[in-house]
C-alpha cells in the first residue's frame, strides 16, 4: 500500500516551520522599530528624575534631564514620542494644559530644537492639570452630583491643541473622551492658521482598570469617582466603531484604540472598517504585568514583551504606543 501521509501541499505546514530561516521568510507580520512610539513624563521644575514604581525603567523627568533621553531615542532610531505633562500646579480647568511655559510645551520645543526629525506627539486632556483629577469641566462642587460638562471642556482642549501645535508638536492626540473633541480641536487649529497639524483622536479609549499605573506616572487619579461616564465599557464592541465613524467625520487624520493587549478584536475591528493609520496604545497596565512576571521569573521577558507587540501589529495596528519602545528597538536590532 502506498502511503498517502504528506502529498497534499495543506497536510504539512510544518515543513515551513522547520528552521529560523524558513520562519522568517514565511512570517506574516513583521514588528519594526518604526512602528514604535515612546511615552514620556515631563515634570515642571528641574532636577526631577523620580522613578515610577509600578512602571520599572519609566521616570518623570524634569527638561534638564531630558536630553540624555531624547539622544537614546535617536541611537535607537525610534520614530516618535508621546508627550505627558506633570504641572507645578493644578486648578479646576487645568489652565496649566494651555500655559505655553508648561512642561509639554517647553519640552516639545527643547525636543525639536535637539532631534527636529524626532515626530512629537503631545496628549491633549486636563486629566493631569486638573485639581479634580478628571478630564474635563466640572458640573458641580458636591462629589455626589458631579459629571463632566461637555461642551465648556471641548474650548480648554482646543486652547491646549493650539498651544501644543504653535509650540511645534507633529500631532495633538485628544484623550479626553468628550464628545465632539475633534471637531472642536480642529476648528482651534484652523482658526490658529495651523491647518496642517494632524489630530491623532484617541478614538476608542475604554474606562480600562489597566490605566492603575500610568495614574501614578501622571499625577492624574481622580479625587472622587471615576471616568466611566466618559470612556467606554469594556463589554461594548459595536459602541467603539460608532464612536470611530463620528471622529472620521470630525476630522481625525489618525485612529488610536486603547488599551491594546485586551482589546486586539477592537483594533481588527477599526483596521478592517476605516481607511485611515491606526495606532494602538499598549497601556501602562500591560507593561507592569509583564515586568512583574518576568521579575518573578514566571515568563520570559522579552520573548513575551514581542509577542504581545507582535500581537498588537497583527491585529492591524500600524503604530504602537508603549512603554517597551526602547527594550523591543534594542531586542529587534540584535
Amino acid at each position: 500500500m502506498v502511503d498517502t501521509v504528506g502529498t497534499s501541499p495543506t497536510e504539512r505546514p510544518r515543513r515551513t516551520r522547520r528552521t529560523d530561516a524558513l520562519r522568517r521568510m514565511v512570517r506574516e507580520t513583521t514588528l519594526q522599530v518604526d512602528d514604535l512610539i515612546a511615552p514620556l513624563f515631563i515634570a515642571a521644575g528641574e532636577n526631577i528624575w523620580r522613578p515610577i514604581s509600578s512602571m520599572p525603567g519609566h521616570y518623570q523627568r524634569s527638561l534638564d534631564h531630558l536630553d540624555r533621553e531624547i539622544d537614546e531615542l535617536r541611537e535607537l532610531n525610534i520614530p516618535a514620542v508621546l508627550l505627558f505633562g506633570i504641572p507645578a500646579t493644578k486648578d479646576a480647568l487645568g489652565s496649566s494644559a494651555w500655559d505655553s511655559a508648561g512642561p509639554v510645551p517647553q519640552a516639545i520645543r527643547r525636543i525639536k530644537a535637539r532631534a527636529p526629525e524626532l515626530m512629537v506627539i503631545a496628549d491633549v486632556c486636563l486629566c493631569e492639570y486638573t485639581d479634580h483629577g478628571h478630564c474635563g469641566v466640572l458640573t458641580d462642587d458636591d462629589p455626589a452630583l458631579i459629571t463632566v460638562d461637555n461642551d465648556p471642556t471641548l474650548e480648554l482642549l482646543g486652547r491646549a491643541a493650539v498651544t501644543y501645535a504653535e509650540a511645534g508638536a507633529d500631532i495633538v492626540a485628544p484623550s479626553a473622551m468628550m464628545d465632539g473633541q475633534v471637531a472642536a480641536i480642529r476648528t482651534a487649529l484652523d482658526d490658529a492658521g495651523l491647518f496642517d497639524t494632524p489630530i491623532m483622536s484617541y478614538a476608542a479609549k475604554y474606562a480600562s482598570a489597566f490605566y492603575g499605573p500610568f495614574r501614578e506616572a501622571a499625577e492624574s487619579t481622580p479625587q472622587f469617582g471615576d471616568r466611566r461616564a466618559y470612556q467606554m465599557d469594556p463589554a461594548n464592541a459595536r459602541e467603539a466603531l460608532r464612536e470611530v465613524a463620528i471622529d472620521v467625520a470630525q476630522g481625525a487624520d489618525m485612529l488610536m484604540v486603547k488599551p491594546a493587549g485586551a482589546y486586539l478584536d477592537i483594533i481588527r475591528a477599526v483596521y478592517e472598517r476605516f481607511d485611515l493609520p491606526l495606532a494602538a496604545y499598549q497601556v501602562s497596565g500591560e507593561y507592569a504585568m509583564i515586568k512583574a512576571a518576568a521579575a518573578n521569573g514566571w515568563l520570559d521577558e522579552q520573548r513575551t514583551a514581542l509577542e504581545s507587540l507582535i500581537a498588537i501589529k497583527r491585529a492591524g495596528a500600524k503604530m504602537i504606543i508603549t512603554y517597551y519602545a526602547k527594550d523591543a528597538a534594542r531586542w529587534l536590532s540584535r
